[in-house]
């Protein structure tokens, strides 16, 4: 039963923020009740290995819906193939004055400029415990809005070891636009740096923790061919585990004339669909499968979704389509890959 469509008119007559908090709070209630089968279909598994992890589908959730990991059993109840939270600082941060997150049902987009707002990763790392989800679990770690640029490797680093006991797999974003200068940890020399750092780390943490936890990095829809081929090469170099591609993009072409398009943030939704796609594929090129990649950006439909693994991606995340279309999408995504 797909009810989504009768609740949407209501929720989209609430502010963006309000309706997002609004819906996840709903959603855990009914989870609690055991009512969620009234809201996604039971779905067969679909299984795939992807970064040496047995993932039950190819669909996942973003990060960015569930910044905290206060949903997180909740959100796995609509059949996701893994859920990525986050993304999460080591301290709390109150994140971009409101309003930071605007719709534009035109275009299926979403404008958003939250800046990392999150309780910090200890409170992440306390709901993510008392979790019941034995599924894939991605962890997706960000710096402090007042940590200097110079000084964010420290911040990741913190963020990674925290993260590790506790995750599938850890996500380093460096592409989100509403934290002054992050993007430019996409810069040759600081990417360099900032991977190097890490994965040292990583190679430590495994002998540790006696695990392996891979590590994936997400990108941005607005590099060039230039610097994709050259983060790429660093990929490659360094035997990342995985890249996302991509986060949101600044780029308004698409919404130039809507009312809202001069809001500052990142767009994501229908917009980023094509800029997304040709990331995805010039990455593919560069890394003749060696390193996996997973999509997200734009991805409102099962077709949508077969784009994405076509251009070379092996998983798919969703987080704007899942406000437009629903639950129904990731039954239509796992169903249509059956």
């Amino acid at each position: 039963m797909n009810l989504y469509p009768l609740i949407r008119p209501l929720l989209f007559s609430l502010d963006a923020e309000t309706a997002h908090k609004l819906s996840l709070k709903a959603l855990k209630a009914a989870h609690s009740a055991g009512m969620s089968g009234l809201i996604s279909p039971k779905l067969n598994d679909n299984p795939v290995n992807v970064m040496g992890l047995n993932f039950k589908n190819r669909v996942g959730l973003a990060a960015g819906l569930d910044k905290n990991g206060d949903y997180i059993d909740a959100l796995a109840s609509l059949g996701f193939g893994f859920i990525e939270i986050g993304t999460v600082t080591p301290r709390p941060q109150p994140g971009n004055p409101k309003p930071r997150l605007f719709r534009l049902p035109e275009h299926q987009a979403i404008i958003n400029r939250m800046g990392f707002n999150n309780l910090g990763i200890d409170h992440l790392l306390e709901q993510v415990n008392l979790s019941r989800y034995n599924g894939i679990l991605g962890i997706n770690i960000g710096k402090n809005f007042d940590t200097p640029i110079e000084s964010a490797t420290d911040d990741y680093l913190t963020g990674l070891r925290k993260a590790y006991s506790a995750a599938s797999y850890i996500t380093i974003n460096i592409s989100s636009p509403n934290t002054k200068n992050l993007r430019q940890l996409q810069q040759s020399q600081e990417s360099r740096k900032l991977i190097a750092a890490l994965k040292e780390e990583q190679a430590e943490l495994q002998q540790e923790y006696g695990k392996y936890v891979p590590i994936a990095l997400k990108i941005a829809p607005d590099l060039n061919p230039v610097d994709i081929g050259r983060l790429a090469k660093l990929l490659l170099e360094f035997d990342m585990d995985g890249v996302i591609a991509t986060n949101t993009t600044v780029d308004r072409a698409m919404v130039v004339n809507h009312p809202l398009a001069q809001e500052p943030g990142g767009l994501s939704g229908a917009p980023v669909k094509a800029k997304s796609t040709a990331v995805v594929k010039d990455l593919a090129a560069e890394l003749q499968g060696k390193i996996p990649i997973i999509a997200a950006g734009g991805i409102l439909s099962s077709e949508d979704a077969q784009e994405k693994l076509d251009a070379g991606a092996s998983l798919v995340q969703l987080y704007s389509g899942l406000i437009y279309k629903g639950p129904q999408l990731i039954a239509d995504i796992v169903k249509s890959q059956g």
